[in-house]
C-alpha cells in the first residue's frame, strides 16, 4: 500500500511539473482564460486539479487564426487559376521532350548486340 501512495506522489510531482513547464512555455496568444502567471500559480497550489484545468480550460489547441499548412501547388486552386494554357502547353512539350530523351539513353544503355549472329 506504501508503495502505490509513493508511485501516485511521484507520478502527480511529475504531472505538476510537466503541466507548470507547458504554462510557462506556451505562447501568450494560445492561453484561455486567465493570464499565464495566475495558471501557473493555480498549476502549483491545485497539483493535479490545477493541472488538468490547464489542459482543459487555460490552453487553446491552435494558435488563434488557425494557422495553415503549406499546399503543394497542384492542390492548391489559386495557383491553378495563375497557369495559362500556354504554360500548361509548354510543360507538356518538356515532358514529352523529358520522356524522349529517357527513351533514348535506354536505348544508348540496352546491352543486347545489334547483330543476332554474333
Amino acid at each position: 500500500m506504501t508503495r502505490v501512495i509513493i508511485v501516485l506522489i511521484v507520478v502527480a510531482v511529475a504531472f505538476t511539473i510537466y503541466t507548470l513547464v507547458d504554462v510557462l512555455l506556451t505562447e501568450r496568444a494560445r492561453v484561455r482564460a486567465f493570464p499565464k502567471p495566475l495558471w501557473a500559480v493555480g498549476v502549483v497550489l491545485l497539483p493535479v486539479i490545477g493541472g488538468l484545468l490547464w489542459l482543459v480550460v487555460g490552453k487553446a489547441r491552435r494558435a488563434p487564426g488557425g494557422a495553415r499548412r503549406p499546399v503543394a501547388p497542384d492542390d492548391d486552386p489559386a495557383f491553378l487559376r495563375t497557369l495559362s494554357s500556354d504554360e500548361i502547353a509548354k510543360r507538356a512539350e518538356q515532358d514529352e521532350r523529358l520522356r524522349q530523351l529517357e527513351q533514348e539513353l535506354a536505348d544508348l544503355d540496352d546491352d543486347t548486340p545489334a547483330d543476332p549472329e554474333r
